[in-house]
């Protein structure tokens, strides 16, 4: 059962540290420790991605500022009280660290296998890109949930219209962040960073664990700035 629940939730990442390590917590003895990384993406731009990883991974690595990494984990998440709400913390548990000495042709992926939680999102954007958000909920052992904020796009994103609470589904793509404006008055606007999964492909599947649909958008968003959109999950990780 342990190992079916860590096949659920797997990601593998390349990419560069751009923040100092920190230390996060301690559980049962074992001190835990945060840092971003940097990873490309086809278009030029990049996306920063907050690690929690275990001392014991990086004894004897001498991880800084510039070191090119491959991670292979999790993508976790918890709830943090921050000024005065609950907010959806996002973070990739790292099970595995090594040094990058050669880049491959996609550097970051995600496979999740997950719940839909809430009713999914459609909606079209102010360029015309058609776009669905999910929040999906991932078992994890100990009777644990992740629950993780998922987009679709293109012909994906109408599969979603389908898909109802309690639908199982199993996604691929990338881990990205966005930046967007929050409006916080008429005339007032803050940036924020949205954290999410983007999908590639996806498949619904019954009960007896058998694909009975399965959807995938060839294209990718032709222009990234499209990313840059007002926000209707909420915050993903608190900058």
């Amino acid at each position: 059962m342990m190992d079916n629940l860590m096949l659920n939730n797997k990601i593998y990442l390349e990419g560069t540290v751009v923040s100092e390590l920190q230390f996060s917590h301690e559980m049962y003895g074992e001190g835990f420790y945060t840092f971003d990384i940097e990873v490309p993406r086809l278009s030029e731009s990049k996306d920063v991605l907050f690690i929690t990883i275990s001392e014991r991974l990086i004894g004897g690595m001498d991880i800084k500022v510039g070191t090119d990494v491959i991670i292979e984990g999790q993508l976790r998440s918890y709830n943090k009280f921050v000024d005065g709400a609950n907010r959806l913390i996002l973070t990739v548990f790292a099970r595995n660290i090594d040094f990058c000495t050669e880049r491959s042709k996609n550097p970051n992926q995600i496979f999740l296998d997950g719940f839909i939680c809430k009713e999914p999102v459609y909606r079209t954007t102010p360029f015309g890109r058609e776009i669905s958000d999910m929040l999906l909920a991932v078992n994890r052992a100990y009777n644990k949930s992740d629950y993780i904020p998922t987009i679709a796009w293109g012909r994906n994103s109408r599969f979603c219209k389908s898909l109802k609470v309690s639908d199982n589904i199993r996604v691929w793509g990338r881990l990205q962040s966005r930046e967007y404006q929050k409006r916080i008055s008429d005339t007032e606007t803050i940036r924020k960073i949205a954290y999410e999964v983007s999908i590639s492909k996806m498949e619904k599947v019954n009960k007896d664990n058998e694909k009975i649909q399965e959807e995938e958008e060839k294209e990718q968003p032709k222009n990234e700035d499209e990313n840059n959109l007002q926000d209707n999950i909420g915050d993903k990780r608190i900058s």
